[in-house]
């Protein structure tokens, strides 16, 4: 008689495909964007991971588009030529000299990583930006910044024709204005435009903290646009958390069933957010 008894890892692994079959199920056909932060872009073993995880994603019939950020190389860019950075309000001020170089490094270089990585891990991925088809069309935020912009329309006809052809969006946050000039977008923010557009399931922004803490360092889980007025009140959310809580508000507001804040340092954390009961990071739906 063969006493056939599997190893405890296979029965776990079995166990975790179990767990995530409903939410297989619940997401099958959804939009999913990522928003791919520039903090946690810095490690080749975790963009390895990220891209196999978009890969997979898709794979299970999620339609996941990708917007990434870059500002820190877009920094090291500016320091290499001599150029100092200067910022208004966490944003960089930009001018065209500027703007070519963050051109340069979102649409080429980091954009162009990113679909070599989703290649590598058995995807197909096609870069742009948001001037390919018109996708993002900008208004100037203020003049002060010189070539910021921030989205005031978004025609996602580009990005249906590429989801539907089995590809992998990967899209550099650069807009054009109406007057025909390149404007930086920032991330964020053109992720939560992108996601209210496409009727987006679900916004990620994946960056280089656990989500929203407490005073304590406590993660929390579940939270509102009511609950995180409170914690500004009480000045518990304070700095850069505050504008990407804005972003997920916007988002929510527009449609998206949840936005989640996370790291992307994490291995596997946007997974283990989507598939597992316990969540990986910050979830924030309407109130």
């Amino acid at each position: 008689m063969n006493d056939y008894r599997p190893e405890a890892a296979l029965l776990a692994k079995a166990e975790t495909l179990t767990e995530a079959l409903p939410y297989l199920q619940r997401y099958a056909g959804a939009t999913f964007v990522v928003k791919y932060g520039g903090h946690a872009m810095g490690d080749a073993d975790a963009a390895r991971d990220f891209a196999s995880d978009v890969v997979l994603l898709k794979a299970v019939g999620i339609n996941p588009i990708v917007v990434h950020g870059g500002g820190p190389q877009i920094g090291a860019a500016l320091k290499a030529q001599g150029v100092e950075s200067r910022f208004v309000d966490g944003l960089r001020v930009t001018d065209a000299a500027t703007m070519a170089v963050a051109e340069m490094v979102l649409s080429g270089a980091i954009n162009k990583e990113i679909v070599a990585w989703i290649a590598h891990a058995g995807g197909r991925a096609v870069g742009i930006s948001g001037k390919d088809g018109r996708l993002v069309t900008t208004r100037v935020v203020s003049p002060e910044l010189g070539y910021v912009g921030e989205p005031d329309d978004i025609d996602t006809r580009l990005l249906d024709t590429l989801s539907k052809a089995d590809m992998i969006p990967v899209v550099a946050p650069v807009g054009m204005g109406t007057d025909g000039r390149t404007y930086n977008v920032n991330a964020d923010t053109m992720a939560g435009a992108i996601a209210i557009a496409t009727g987006a399931e679900r916004l990620f922004l994946l960056t280089d903290v656990p989500g929203v803490l407490t005073k304590d360092k406590v993660l929390m889980t579940d939270l509102t646009p009511a609950a995180i007025a409170g914690l500004r009140a009480d000045g518990t959310v304070t700095g850069g958390m505050i504008p990407k809580l804005q972003t997920c508000i916007h988002a929510v507001d527009g449609g998206v069933d949840a936005a989640v804040i996370l790291d992307g340092r994490v291995r596997h954390a946007m997974l283990i957010e989507i598939f597992t009961r316990q969540g990986a990071g910050t979830l924030v739906r309407a109130d």
